[in-house]
């Protein structure tokens, strides 16, 4: 009877990581598409904006075509052997355990941090209604409520991140559309100045120097952060040969719609110069276009961009880091999975130090986002570098022989990667000059010396968790 009860509550088989493959076609679209739109757009663009003007469309073509490159390195790596793990998996298996032990806790700091921002972001966005509300208040608020939504199943996980997405998408739909009648048509308070003009009328196209808009590329790198998402939903995907390149190949219209023709349009109805730091520009132009409620509405939309992020994050860091369990790599009880097939320890565990963002909130609310998300860019560089470097040396491996080759390939081979890889080692450069990002330089190193020294302690008690039974599949002498 017990038996069968289960079965009731499970309406899918497991994979061999015991997940329940719940995720179908349609929501593994969606969730590629969130993954696309978030904070670093809506409110991160603000600052960037008032960085660098309306060359700031350039460093999203830029960088968008480095993450084309990065996620296609996935796509080949994914059909290849979709797993859970994904990047910790691939790190292990191609460039040695360390690699894996490393990639694995840093990916989960990464989406821990991401949390903390997109909690920080939406308690901004709540303020917008309720200027006197806490700010640490609601982000303490929206934390607890997506935490009980992410231990009940993994279909109500894609349900609430299909709709999330589907609001998003509407919405930058509409805003373009609104955006390109105003220009066109010249209605609202704006239509009398708004003008495509405004994109190098209002000292060039490069009105800061091609130096700042160069300098910009690290907050754009935040935006695009969450794209590689889809690669932890390979465990829990009815059919990820199928639906995985799907997603992947979506990307490029993705980029070209939602970031730079949103771009394009938004500072053709307002002025560069009018935008400024910590405010949203979508919502910053919708009040000049003076629609009923239109900011409202907008203000909206961003709040739910915010806590998609989040939403995926404690989604990510669940699985994450029941992967390291599983490994011997994190605590044993972090396997535990409830009822539905949810590894509900592992996502008590990050939830719990996502509210660290909580506090930061109360301490300094000012400086929250900030510090948060340049931690969580250099997180994302090491997850981003080490997709390339293993898809480099997967690529070696099917080609002399050792492994099969994949169904979806990368174009124009590895050439592409290493050059994406040049790119991220630019970025990194670039965040050592900024003052406001500097600070993950300095966490990056202590949290690396941390890794470490846990490897260390865990290579002499456990060898095992950390060399693994399937160490060296590759052939490469990677993890040996």
């Amino acid at each position: 009877m017990a038996d069968q009860r289960y079965d009731e509550v499970i309406d899918t088989e497991p994979d061999e990581e015991g997940y329940a493959r719940g995720l179908g076609s349609r929501q593994i679209q969606m969730i590629a598409i969130g993954g696309a739109i978030g904070t670093g757009l809506f409110l991160g663009a603000g600052t960037a904006i008032s960085k660098a003007g309306p060359s700031l469309i350039l460093s999203y073509a830029v960088a968008g075509l480095v993450i084309f490159v990065i996620m296609r390195a996935l796509g080949e790596l994914l059909t290849y052997r979709p797993v859970s793990g994904s990047f910790s998996e691939y790190a292990r298996e191609f460039l040695g355990p360390f690699a894996g032990f490393v990639t694995g806790w840093t990916y989960w700091l990464f989406w821990v941090v991401t949390g903390m921002a997109e909690t920080t972001a939406a308690a901004v966005y709540v303020r917008y209604w309720a200027p006197g509300v806490p700010q640490w208040a609601s982000a303490l608020a929206f934390l607890v409520l997506l935490y009980g939504a992410n231990l009940i199943s993994v279909k109500l996980f894609g349900e609430i991140e299909f709709w999330f997405s589907m609001v998003k998408v509407t919405a930058i739909l509409g805003m373009i559309l609104i955006g390109v009648g105003v220009l066109t048509l010249g209605f609202s308070d704006a239509g009398d100045t708004a003008s495509v003009t405004h994109l190098w009328a209002d000292g060039g196209f490069f009105p800061k120097g091609v130096g700042a808009t160069v300098m910009t590329l690290q907050i754009v790198m935040f935006a695009y952060l969450g794209v590689e998402l889809v690669g932890v939903t390979a465990g829990e995907s009815e059919d990820p040969a199928r639906t995985l390149p799907r997603a992947i190949n979506t990307l490029p219209w993705r980029i070209a719609l939602f970031y730079i023709g949103a771009l394009v349009v938004i500072l053709s109805l307002v002025p560069w110069q009018e935008f400024a730091p910590g405010v949203s520009p979508f919502v910053a132009a919708f009040e000049k276009v003076g629609i009923p409620a239109g900011a409202s509405v907008i203000n909206f939309v961003v709040l739910t961009a915010a806590l998609s992020s989040c939403n995926s994050g404690m989604y990510s860091t669940g699985r994450m880091l029941r992967d390291l369990a599983l490994r011997g790599q994190a605590p044993g009880r972090l396997t535990a999975l409830n009822a539905r097939r949810t590894p509900a320890a592992a996502i008590t565990v990050s939830c719990l130090l996502m509210g660290v963002g909580v506090v930061l909130n109360y301490l300094a609310p000012g400086k929250a986002f900030e510090y948060v998300t340049s931690v969580a860019t250099v997180c994302g560089l090491w997850t981003w570098a080490v997709i390339l470097v293993a898809q480099i040396r997967y690529r070696r491996a099917w080609q002399d022989g050792r492994l099969p080759a994949p169904t979806f390939k990368a174009p124009g081979g590895a050439w592409p990667s290493r050059l994406a890889l040049a790119f991220l080692v630019l970025v990194v450069v670039l965040i050592g000059f900024d003052e406001d990002a500097r600070i993950s330089l300095y966490v990056f190193p202590v949290w690396a010396a941390l890794l470490t020294a846990g490897y260390l302690v865990l290579s002499r008690r456990r060898p095992e968790a950390v060399r693994g039974p399937d160490h060296d599949r590759s052939g490469t002498g990677a993890g040996r």
